[in-house]
């Protein structure tokens, strides 16, 4: 059995894939998804629902399933003058933020939905974890999707915000904890700061980075090894499938 972490699938269903061919996942193994498996690429909710079949597999909450959770329910209202009267400032906030944030394809894929599979998409996300503490061969790591926000030693991990959990990048050039490792997605490696390699895992004082960028040009889905720490990827745009 062998325990994996990939994260930021941002709808990137075919590189997913690909990426579990690589690993070869079993049924035995377990894999955590560390957030952001919507918006932005072609199929969120078709990747989505691939992970609702799997049992082996825990979320974690990200940055877009919380935008999404703010937006679905009015979305699986029809559109009309009342549903638009009764739309308050927050909720058009909220609405406007997201679409910023490359909600299209969620949008698109999630309205084509019958209602049951939509209220099944939106319990499934519901039940995602906000962190995860885990040791696996002897190490022990903690799984969250954006970093450690307004970071404090004196701070339990219940004191964090979920803002400062889902939103707030880490600062990789601080080593969190003494014998802990943070692994982290949220924050492409091709724009962090001193990475010699772009696009790859990013290693630093116990931060190990592993949003490869699977939504930007020449990105990629990467999957890491708890176990051995192994490094996979999934193939590029310009790369042979």
């Amino acid at each position: 059995m062998a325990t994996y972490v990939i994260s930021d699938i941002h709808g990137q269903y075919d590189m997913f894939m690909d990426l579990l061919e690589k690993i070869s996942l079993t049924d035995k193994d377990k894999l955590y998804i560390l957030g952001d498996i919507i918006d932005r690429g072609p199929y969120p909710i078709k990747t989505m629902r691939k992970l609702m079949g799997m049992p082996n597999v825990i979320c974690l909450l990200g940055n877009h399933e919380l935008m999404a959770l703010n937006c679905l329910e009015f979305l699986m209202n029809e559109i009309n003058e009342k549903s638009i009267a009764d739309l308050d400032a927050k909720k058009l906030n909220d609405l406007v933020i997201w679409m910023r944030n490359g909600c299209g394809t969620t949008i698109k894929e999630f309205r084509e939905l019958g209602r049951e599979d939509q209220k099944d998409i939106i319990e499934f996300i519901k039940d995602f974890l906000i962190y995860e503490e885990v040791s696996v061969s002897g190490k022990d790591y903690l799984l969250v999707h954006a970093g450690l926000g307004n970071f404090s030693r004196e701070k339990d991990l219940e004191d964090y915000t979920l803002k400062d959990l889902v939103w707030e990048r880490p600062n990789y050039d601080i080593q969190y904890f003494p014998n802990k490792y943070v692994v982290t997605g949220h924050t492409p490696t091709q724009i962090i700061r001193g990475n010699p390699n772009p696009g790859c895992i990013y290693k630093n004082k116990g931060n190990i980075a592993i949003d490869c960028g699977a939504f930007i040009p020449n990105g990629r889905l990467a999957a890491f090894c708890l176990d051995s720490g192994e490094e996979f990827y999934s193939y590029t745009d310009t790369n042979e499938r």
